[in-house]
């Protein structure tokens, strides 16, 4: 075996082993599962079963209950942006219904608008509701809750620039005012102000709680995907998944299972799901208590802000301002709400282990997209600018490989003269390698190199919204799904879909992009003369197909970016090897490959 062929074999083969462990241990999502990240939960309980913070941890009050009739009944407040759509109810001043203008559930002409806020008694039930814990002595029903009907005291729509105003008064010298309004994106402002016109000091901390009734039913239970709580502890980010949750230690005066956080500085916490978020953020700067909460009794998952006690002297007003994010989770807008001082606010985009790839590799792809305006023209042209930077590497790994070229007579007539003396083979080929320079182990470290790569830039397009429904051309309308195309449907021609991904018949019919991404392969190969040995020849002649197999329910997105590496990688290698002298012959190697097998089936 010459060692050209042992270094691409070895290569290869941990290509294959890396990717085959990837597939095993991070499967594509269900076939029954949408890939259009859509939460759909279970039926919520008919009540709300919300139980409110209280300001001295982890206490908390008594739980309170509202009728669904209650609910019903509420006076509702419109909120309409260009990118929003939806309605907040005076029933506790809960922002409970909000659409995303912007995003449908599916590609579908007659799809639905994506829903990412839902009032109890609804699918995915989730809400937040921003009021005041009391503290010191306080009699608990002396301060708004959830089941309070506030006022509506001035503004009939929520909209960009235009602000809605609550009120309420507990009769007893307490005036609460609630201020909540909305930019041109998905952040709410909530500015809460209690003024004290009695005759004693009262002792309130403001909180925000965001509860959500049952876990998803269509989670991706995907490794490589986060959902569940997110928070920013002082610079440390967390994440806590759905089924984590119940294992919390269970807190006997908190009725849940809770993780309580004391945060100094800045941080958040909130939801999120695949593509959709909804966060709690506390003034930054300011300290806090961050709590993430389980309640096994209702199945209720909680997150909660509790800032400081503020005692409130008489004739005075105390007023605190916080903000919600519920939305996309957008690059772009992520990264100006971190500049407008929220802390490692592009953090909540789960960009993983190998987030020192993946965050450039994004942030180029994107802005690649905004120049050419076509995602699948940007994959290709980012395979381009990173076959680029790797090309120094490229170019000494080819020439090396021409150079082992070279020197096959030399190594022929080294192994005839050694006969069976393995040492004496060894001793003379390394001997030839530092004589003419050459490193046999050079040819493996570009495809190694690849291995990351691939991999961050699947985890790009497998989490980032951006990617989500991005078209390429003709039926790859979305990158972020596996080809839709297949002989099933002669590719996208006859007017029905390809088998489910992830069913036997999927495997069997693939699509264009993987049958691409075989034939692009296998003629990388075909710049080499197959090697003599038997073995190796038959993993050779697999490999190609065992691939475009593998990776034929993955995105398409990545699909592209592989087939456009292999074109890449086979023009570099051809040109420079023509450049040191040595004139692959393709044909002629083709026409082997099919000699030999003519020769087999003739023996046979």
């Amino acid at each position: 075996m010459d060692n050209q062929n042992k270094n691409l074999i070895i290569a290869t083969a941990l290509s294959f082993v890396v990717i085959l462990v990837w597939f095993v241990l991070f499967p594509p999502p269900d076939a029954e599962t949408p890939i259009d990240g859509t939460t759909i939960s279970q039926t919520a309980p008919a009540e709300d079963a919300l139980v409110t913070p209280s300001a001295d941890a982890p206490a908390t009050t008594a739980n309170t209950e509202t009728p669904p009739s209650a609910l019903e009944t509420a006076a509702r407040v419109t909120i309409k942006t260009d990118r929003v759509s939806g309605s907040l109810s005076l029933l506790g001043g809960r922002i409970d219904n909000l659409a995303l203008n912007d995003y449908r559930t599916s590609l579908e002409a007659d799809a639905e608008i994506v829903t990412v806020l839902n009032p109890v008694g609804e699918e995915n039930a989730q809400y937040a509701v921003h009021g005041w814990a009391a503290a010191g002595g306080v009699d608990p029903t002396a301060v708004p809750g959830p089941n309070t009907e506030w006022e509506l005291v001035s503004g009939d729509v929520l909209a960009v620039g235009s602000p809605v105003t609550l009120g309420w008064n507990n009769g007893a010298g307490l005036q609460f005012t609630k201020e909540i309004a909305i930019d041109d994106q998905y952040m709410f402002t909530i500015t809460q102000s209690v003024e004290n016109t009695g005759g004693a000091p009262v002792s309130v901390a403001p909180y925000g709680v965001l509860a959500r009734h049952g876990i998803p039913t269509d989670l991706k239970n995907f490794f490589i995907l986060h959902e569940g709580v997110v928070a920013m502890t002082d610079g440390a980010y967390s994440e806590t998944d759905w089924d984590d949750m119940p294992e919390f230690e269970f807190n006997q005066r908190a009725g849940a299972r809770t993780e309580e956080k004391s945060i100094t500085e800045n941080g958040w916490i909130g939801f999120t799901d695949h593509y959709w978020m909804s966060v709690l953020i506390p003034t930054q700067g300011s300290a806090f208590k961050s709590v993430a909460k389980y309640d096994e009794r209702r199945d209720i998952y909680q997150t909660e802000t509790v800032m400081p006690v503020q005692t409130v002297a008489p004739g005075t007003t105390a007023e605190t301002t916080t903000q919600f994010f519920s939305g996309a989770k957008e690059w772009e807008i992520l990264r100006d709400y971190e500049a407008q001082g929220i802390y490692n606010f592009i953090d909540a985009i789960d960009w993983g282990w190998f987030s020192f790839l993946t965050k450039p590799i994004f942030w180029l792809l994107h802005h690649l997209n905004q120049l050419i305006g076509n995602m699948g023209i940007s994959i290709i042209a980012l395979t381009l600018l990173i076959k680029a930077i790797l090309f120094p590497l490229a170019y000494k790994s080819y020439v090396s490989m021409a150079k082992m070229k070279e020197l096959q007579p030399k190594m022929e007539k080294m192994k005839e003269a050694a006969g069976d003396d393995r040492q004496k083979m060894q001793q003379g080929m390394m001997e030839l390698y530092k004589k003419e320079k050459v490193n046999p182990a050079a040819g493996c470290l570009p495809i190694l190199l690849q291995i990351p790569i691939f991999f961050s830039l699947y985890k790009v397009i497998f989490v980032t919204i951006e990617l989500r429904h991005a078209p390429f051309f003709g039926p790859f309308q979305d990158l972020s799904a596996p080809d839709p195309t297949s002989i099933f449907n002669f590719y996208g021609l006859l007017p029905w879909a390809s088998p489910e991904t992830g069913s036997i018949m999927a495997l069997v019919f693939i699509g264009i992009l993987p049958l691409l991404l075989g034939i692009s392969m296998w003629l990388q190969q075909k710049l080499n003369p197959a090697p003599t040995d038997p073995t190796q020849q038959m993993i050779f002649a697999w490999m190609p197909w065992v691939f475009m197999f593998m990776l034929g329910s993955f995105a398409s997105g990545l699909v592209v970016y592989w087939i456009a590496n292999n074109t890449i990688t086979f023009t570099q290698q051809y040109l420079i090897m023509r450049s040191q002298g040595y004139k692959p012959d393709l044909l002629g190697n083709i026409k082997g490959s099919f000699s030999r097998k003519s020769k087999v089936e003739a023996k046979k």
